[in-house]
């Protein structure tokens, strides 16, 4: 993972150039700084957001986590398809018991359902399930 200024994401299939693009719903992960700070606060070390394995880390709004939910960020429009399970090699990443930490902090799985165009510091909306 690298930190990109912007990144398309396109309905139905993802980000072009990730390894899910036209999966068919896991096109993006998300995770929430908040939670990255409160990990890294009971593992006792810094994670940073590009170690977790997710694509999008969004501030100020919790990503959702049921089913059905969405989420706007920039342009574009996600739907919740379940929530993320730490990777097993964060351990290795990261160091001894970040994956535990993480449990409940890993973000959710979400398919692009609106085109757009996602950079830093875009405005970020959940909605629940309509």
């Amino acid at each position: 993972m690298r930190p990109a200024e912007s990144v398309l994401l396109a309905s139905g299939r993802g980000i072009p150039g990730d390894r899910y693009h036209q999966s068919r719903h896991r096109h993006v992960s998300v995770q929430a700084l908040e939670d990255l700070e409160a990990a890294a606060d009971e593992l006792g070390a810094p994670i940073l957001p590009e170690s977790t394995r997710r694509n999008i880390t969004i501030t100020g709004t919790a990503v959702p986590s049921r089913p059905g939910d969405q989420l706007w960020i920039g342009g574009a429009r996600l739907e919740v398809v379940r929530i993320a399970a730490p990777c097993r090699l964060l351990d290795d990443e990261i160091g001894e018991g970040a994956r535990v930490a993480l449990r409940r902090r890993a973000g959710s799985i979400l398919r692009v359902i609106g085109d757009g165009v996602v950079g830093m510091g875009d405005e970020v909306q959940a909605a629940a399930r309509p």
